[in-house]
């Protein structure tokens, strides 16, 4: 028996060679990443008419209108960066919409621009995908809506329209765009606490306030606080929070890839923080007196 040392990426790893030669050991790593997953489209009827997998970024450029697609997926991600004027916190689109929008359960736009228009309960009408966009930015970004004809607006749009690919208007990818919560559960926002302490102040902050970068950009988002969405944002709500925190949080916990993939936190740690961190001081939102007006207001809506 022989042993080599490898140098790999700056660590040293040990290797036991039995009868076999060096030259085995020494050949490099396979980088490849694995074949993407592949989803089922299923039409109104829920048949399967197709199957769908998340797009290579690369295949942006081979579009006509790559520079527009490019431009929008960066706004997503920068957001109180790039629209100061029309973001009013720190947070970016894909604060709450992980992995650029292609994390099933993670909020992701794939199936976005064919959802769209749509009756929503809250609004008490039909919204289309310009109001949707410019309904986060009032509550989500605590901020002014875009022009609906702004360039801005229409990148993110076309990013979001390339991200779906070839899938029709009527049909829909099969995945889940929240993770199912137990809405029965009783939040006990004093054990939120513990859990926030234990699994999430290291990256959001012991007050929420979230993480910065040297330049003075966030990393990770504050949680509550001036600089977080405001009590009209979805994630204000308790049960929808939770399911977000369910599905992706915390990522550092998780060592597969795509980080994010969550599956750390029980339903009941994850309602017991949402609860917590939800109902800690944040801005108001004045558009709230409209909201729900046919009734029906969710039991965990914070007005």
């Amino acid at each position: 028996m022989s042993r080599s040392l490898l140098l790999a990426g700056g660590a040293v790893v040990v290797v036991a060679a039995v009868g076999v030669g060096a030259a085995a050991f020494l050949r490099p790593p396979t980088l490849n990443a694995p074949p993407p997953e592949e989803y089922q489209v299923v039409n109104a009827e829920k048949q399967v008419v197709g199957h769908y997998s998340v797009p290579d970024d690369a295949s942006i450029l081979a579009k006509p209108n790559a520079e527009q697609i490019l431009f929008g997926r960066r706004l997503l991600n920068e957001t109180a960066r790039l629209l100061p004027a029309n973001v009013g916190n720190g947070l970016a689109c894909n604060s709450c919409h992980l992995v650029d929008g292609k994390l099933p359960e993670g909020n992701p736009y794939i199936n976005t621009v064919n959802f769209y228009p749509h009756e929503m309960p809250r609004a008490g009408k039909e919204v289309n995908l310009v109001m949707r966009i410019n309904g986060c930015f009032q509550r989500s970004m605590n901020g002014k809506p875009l022009k609906p004809d702004s360039a801005e607006m229409q990148a993110m749009i076309a990013y979001m329209t390339w991200l779906k690919g070839d899938v029709a208007k009527a049909d829909r990818v099969n995945i889940l765009n929240a993770a199912p919560i137990d809405t029965k559960l009783v939040p006990d926002p004093a054990n939120g606490a513990v859990v926030y302490a234990a699994r999430c102040a290291t990256c959001h902050g012991d007050q929420g306030e979230g993480m910065k970068d040297a330049a003075g950009h966030f990393i990770f988002p504050p949680l509550w606080g001036d600089q977080s969405f405001n009590i009209g944002a979805g994630m204000a709500r308790t049960y929808k929070a939770a399911a977000f925190v369910k599905a992706a949080m915390p990522p550092a916990m998780n060592l597969k890839a795509p980080l994010g993939a969550g599956g750390v936190l029980t339903d009941q740690e994850a309602v017991d923080v949402a609860e917590f961190f939800t109902h800690m001081p944040r801005p108001d939102f004045a558009g709230k007196v409209n909201d729900w007006p046919n009734g029906n207001k969710p039991k965990d809506a914070r007005y």
